[in-house]
Order: C-alpha cells, then sequence, then structure tokens
C-alpha cells in the first residue's frame, strides 16, 4: 500500500478542485504526474477529500504501540526461569503457577523465549558394552554403504510383536477435553489375549505377517523349533523364487534366533549374509532405533489396526494383515 507525503496529498487535492471533483479524470491525469502503479486510486481520492472536509486536517494521527502489559521483561524472566527449573511442565499448569493466560504464556515461550516444545521419545536403555558393539555395526554398514549405494535395499530385516486385544493406545493422539480432570485411565488384564507376529521388511515388500499359533489359533511362545519351522515353511517359501545371491538376513540376538540349529537352518540360504548375534556381522544388542519394523512398521500397523476396536482374535489378525497390506513399495523403500 502506498503512503503518501503531506505534499502529496496537497497535489492530490490541488488536482481534484482544478477538475471540479470530476474523480475519474483527474485520476488519470495523476497517472502521469505519479506514474501508473503509484498514482492514488478513486476510493483514496474520495476518502482524502471527506476526511479535509470532516476535520480539516491532512495528515494522519500518530499509532500508539499498545503497551505491553503481560510480556513484560519480569514476566519472560519468570517463565525463563520456570522452564529451568522443570521444562516438562505443561501449559497449562504453568500458567497457573505464573498466573499468566496460557496464551500469553505461549507467545513468551514461543516469540521471546523462541522456544518450541518437543515429544519425548523412548528408546531402549543402553548398557556400557553396547555402545563400541553399535559403533562397530554402524562403521561396517557405513563402509559397505560406500561401496555400494543400495546395500540398504539388499537386507531383510525381520523381527516379531506382540498385538494385545485389549488394544493399543496412541497416547499422542489421546486428548480428553472438558472443565475438570475425568481421571480417565485405559485398563489392561495382566494376561491378555494377544497375537504374536513376525515379519520381514525389505526393499521388495513386506514379508508376513506371520502369526505364532497353536492349532487352536492361539498365540504360542516363539520357541527355537517354532521360530525355524517359520524359517523353513514360510519365509524361505515366500523368497523362493526371488534373486537373493546378494541378499542379507538381519535378526536381533534372541536365543531361539542364535542357536546353533537355527543359524544351521539360514546359512544354506544367506551363507555367510546373516546380521545378529554369532555370526560374523554382530546386530548390536538393544538396537531398536537400527530396525525399520521397530521404529515404523509395528507402530505404523498399531495406529491403523486397533482403529474399529476389534473384539476377538480372528478380526485383530485381519486388521493386521489388512492395515500391513495397505502399505505402499514406496513407503517401504523410503522408511
Amino acid at each position: 500500500m502506498v503512503v503518501y507525503t503531506l505534499e502529496q496529498r496537497w497535489e492530490i487535492l490541488r488536482h481534484y478542485f482544478e477538475n471540479h471533483g470530476n474523480v475519474a479524470e483527474f485520476v488519470r491525469k495523476l497517472r502521469t504526474d505519479f506514474g501508473r502503479n503509484e498514482a492514488p486510486s478513486a476510493p483514496y481520492v474520495r476518502y482524502l477529500v471527506k476526511k479535509v472536509k470532516e476535520t480539516g486536517i491532512l495528515i494522519d494521527k500518530p499509532t500508539r504501540e499498545k503497551p505491553k502489559t503481560v510480556r513484560t521483561p519480569e514476566n519472560i524472566a519468570a517463565v525463563a526461569e520456570s522452564v529451568r527449573e522443570t521444562p516438562s511442565t505443561s501449559v497449562h499448569r504453568r500458567s497457573q503457577q505464573l498466573d499468566i493466560s496460557e496464551t500469553s504464556l505461549r507467545r513468551i515461550l514461543r516469540k521471546d523465549l523462541c522456544m518450541t516444545p518437543y515429544k519425548i521419545q523412548l528408546v531402549q536403555e543402553l548398557k556400557p558394552t553396547d555402545h563400541p558393539m553399535r559403533f562397530r555395526f554402524a562403521k561396517w554398514a557405513c563402509d559397505r554403504l560406500a561401496e555400494d549405494a543400495d546395500f540398504a535395499k539388499k537386507i531383510i530385516f525381520s523381527d516379531e510383536a506382540h498385538f494385545d486385544l485389549v488394544g493399543y493406545v496412541n497416547k499422542q493422539n489421546c486428548r480428553i477435553w472438558g472443565t475438570e480432570n475425568p481421571h480417565a485411565f485405559t485398563e489392561k488384564p495382566i494376561h491378555p489375549k494377544r497375537v504374536t507376529v513376525w515379519c520381514g521388511f525389505w526393499s521388495r515388500g513386506i514379508i508376513g505377517p506371520f502369526f505364532f499359533e497353536n492349532e487352536q489359533g492361539a498365540a504360542v511362545t516363539v520357541n527355537g523349533d517354532r521360530y525355524r519351522a517359520m524359517l523353513n515353511e514360510f519365509l524361505f517359501k515366500e523368497i523362493e523364487n526371488e534373486d537373493i545371491g546378494d541378499i542379507w538376513f538381519q535378526q536381533d540376538g534372541a536365543t531361539c534366533h542364535t542357536a546353533d540349529s537355527t543359524l544351521d537352518v539360514l546359512r544354506p540360504v544367506f551363507e555367510n549374509r546373516i546380521i545378529s548375534r554369532r555370526t560374523d556381522v554382530v546386530w548390536p544388542p538393544r538396537s531398536c532405533d537400527l530396525t525399520p519394523l521397530d521404529y515404523y512398521l509395528w507402530g505404523a500397523v498399531k495406529d491403523k489396526c486397533y482403529a474399529d476396536k476389534p473384539e476377538t482374535i480372528d478380526a485383530l489378525k485381519d486388521n493386521i494383515r489388512e492395515a500391513i497390506g495397505e502399505i505402499q513399495l514406496h513407503t517401504i523403500v523410503s522408511a
């Protein structure tokens, strides 16, 4: 928006009266003096004439900046000190403690203190001996990627997960609004009905799900015999038509995964291309953050498969299959 000086406003009025109030005519003439883009519009001219007739003043009244009554240096300092002492306190609670409205408090946090709310991340606790093992694995993986940029696409990551029938609460998306705290909670039985699922995850898609269960369809514990049966009767059949001459297989260090008899089943298929415990390439323990099943797949599937609150194990299994089947290949590759 063009702001005209006092001299320019006098010039506009002069043209106006010289043209006997014919606004459209003299606006066209003003384009010569002011330029096409800078010339005043007809509505502005009418506003200026009305302003002079009513007030006798051409200049605008100076605007006064509204004094800050809440975002004062004292309140900003109080908020900064409060955050330093208890950074995890909610805005609602901190607002009550400092007697500052939530709106003003958020403005102080974001605009004056330039702070951002960060969501806490739950990760596996690492032991001191884990760090060098993770470093060695990371170096090995980086070296392979330096040799072959597509190396990550040549790994079948694998993992098991439990899905309880009672459901999964996505606490990030679960909020209850009200004037008072309803003290809501979700009950979970000590021994819930559940299914135990295995999946393989690689650049060509998701292998599975495979459910560890008995003949009656009830979930069973994953032991060595059952794990080896899954490898022979499910995994190997799923990939028998794939070219896996340069494909690696990853599994964590669970005893049923790394027993001699289990490794004897894996080696004829993958040879020395096994990432696990007791293999040439050791998978570091407590490293859920390194496998796409843990940092992506299981959470994505649980968010979807509990949406309609399945009431039976069969319904839960169907939802798991459907949720996995809906995942697009481009999502898998980019995970």
